[in-house]
């Protein structure tokens, strides 16, 4: 039977629903682990038959090192080295890096609740980064300013299943040579979590470690005692290693800092069609990347990175959430446990504006990041075009989905107590529980409550404005950002910073090195 909905039904449903912009009171989702059997994409012997193409690759076809201190780091560990750049790894030299990398690796944050142990079984996630533009409805599509950055750190910090800080939006009003100095500075003024550090060159690289020990107050014993940055490394796929890209590796892993070495294999571009065929050539990228920073510091943290999809082949645009993509991260994953390294995946949409399409492709492609055991989920929420735009409405929605995710890391109880066998006992058949003493004492917290999501039926819906999700996600934004405290650790690292960026600003900063 049809029924009206009355005030009394309205009521109940209220409190399923957050007030906009509301996080979660409770730390539920600072730290979690992965609940799921890790699922395959392909076959034992596949994987086996892709990693030793991989050694194959690195020890006859070799790769390109366009940083001369990086071939002579290679050379004098063992690697054959030929003409044009061209690097030939060993086998052995492999094993041995993937014997000295750490499987576990400590995340420093300015607040200690925010660390995190970077190791195989932990659930991290990232938001969509490197973005030259940013999106909302209220001011429209905009190249990244230093303003959209700090709003985006913002509400990266207001949401506890956001993990570790990224580069959200580009920040493009700020002179390159400048600009470390201001997105370092809005990290410790805004956010307490694990930070990120632009490798652009051995000049930015320092100043940024250095801007970290002083914002911070760090000692040198802190500084040494776990990771206080980490960065992401291309490679510049097929077969190479950039000069930036290679002096960031050397330079993260003299300091004890993390790098993350992740090839950008597009099946069918930059990579082999299929994708046993990109996973080879990433697997092999990333061998490369590890064993260099293992062989200029043995022990340096050091993350296996797999962001291998596909391209549109009627445009050559790179394709996120498809069958192609969640199947590379699932092998990326079994690829990452056959080395024992801890492993970044990525989701992400190559939809241009905040519609069903760029939902689908993101939850499709965290899904397979989750289920591929993924360490690190970057590009988790907010992520339009492929990359080229960080969406504020998409960001919300992308974080709801995280967030259910989060709620399934967390057993759901099954003591007596919560089975319930009292209260089936007390309705009769054909009743109903809601007023049973077992839902009156659970009600409140039984459920997780929507950020964005409406929950209500149509009628109440409509009254209530008819308002769809990327307009409730307006308001959910707004909201984070008119109440955006800085957290107490972030208390006089503008201080303590000032005087540092005005030297260095007064010498012009540091250029990025090409």
């Amino acid at each position: 039977m049809l029924e009206t909905p009355d005030a009394t039904r309205t009521r109940r449903r209220a409190p399923r629903t957050s007030a906009a912009g509301q996080a979660p009171a409770a730390p539920r989702y600072i730290r979690l682990r992965n609940p799921f059997a890790p699922q395959r994409g392909f076959s034992d012997d596949a994987i086996a038959a892709i990693h030793e193409t991989a050694l194959t690759i690195l020890e006859t076809l070799g790769i390109r090192v366009l940083l001369e201190e990086g071939r002579a780091l290679l050379g004098a560990a063992g690697a054959r080295l030929g003409g044009d750049g061209m690097v030939f790894i060993g086998r052995d030299m492999v094993a041995a890096a993937l014997a000295a990398a750490p499987r576990r690796i400590r995340l420093r944050a300015a607040n200690p609740l925010r660390e995190q142990d970077f190791a195989p079984g932990a659930m991290l996630f990232e938001a969509g980064a490197g973005c030259p533009n940013v999106f909302d409805r209220a001011r429209g599509r905009r190249p990244g300013s230093l303003e959209s950055y700090v709003e985006t750190i913002r509400l990266q910090q207001a949401f506890d299943v956001i993990h570790v800080h990224g580069p959200s939006a580009e920040p493009q009003d700020v002179p390159v040579a400048l600009r470390h100095h201001a997105m370092m500075k809005a990290q410790m003024e805004n956010g307490d979590k694990p930070m990120f550090v632009y490798a652009r060159g051995r000049a930015q690289t320092e100043e940024s470690f250095e801007m970290i020990r002083t914002g911070l107050a760090l000692s040198d014993d802190d500084w040494g005692d776990g990771v206080w940055a980490s960065t992401v490394i291309n490679t510049n796929s097929p077969r190479q290693l950039d000069v930036p890209m290679t002096r960031g590796i050397i330079d993260f892993a003299r300091a004890g800092q993390m790098t993350i070495i992740t090839p950008f294999c597009l099946a069918g571009a930059m990579a082999p069609v299929t994708v046993s065929g990109a996973l080879a050539l990433q697997h092999a990228e990333a061998l490369a990347g590890i064993t260099l920073a293992q062989m200029t510091r043995p022990g340096a943290p050091v993350a296996y990175g797999g962001f291998s999809s596909n391209v549109d082949m009627k445009s050559g645009a790179p394709a996120f959430g498809t069958p192609e993509h969640i199947r590379a991260s699932l092998g990326s994953g079994q690829l990452a446990r056959l080395i024992g390294l801890p492993w970044r995946s990525a989701a992400g949409a190559a939809s241009n504006v905040a519609d069903g399409q760029a939902a689908t492709e993101n939850t499709m492609a965290l899904w397979g990041a989750v289920l591929a055991q993924a360490t690190l989920t970057i590009h988790a929420a907010g992520w339009l075009e492929g990359g080229l735009t960080f969406g504020y409405e998409k960001f919300v929605q992308d974080v709801e989905a995280l967030q259910t995710i989060a709620e399934l890391a967390h057993p759901a109880p099954a003591d007596a107590a919560a089975i319930g066998y009292d209260a089936v006992a007390e309705v009769p058949p054909g009743g109903h529980f809601f007023a049973t003493r077992h839902t009156m004492e659970r009600y409140a917290t039984a459920f997780y409550a929507p950020l964005n999501a409406d929950l209500s039926n149509h009628g109440s819906w409509t009254e209530a404005g008819a308002l769809t999700a990327d307009q409730r996600a307006t308001a959910v934004w707004r909201g984070v950002l008119d109440r955006f405290a800085p957290p107490p650790s972030a208390g006089g690292a503008a201080e303590r910073l000032a005087p540092w960026i005005a030297r260095s600003a007064a010498r012009g900063g540091a250029a990025p090195e090409d």
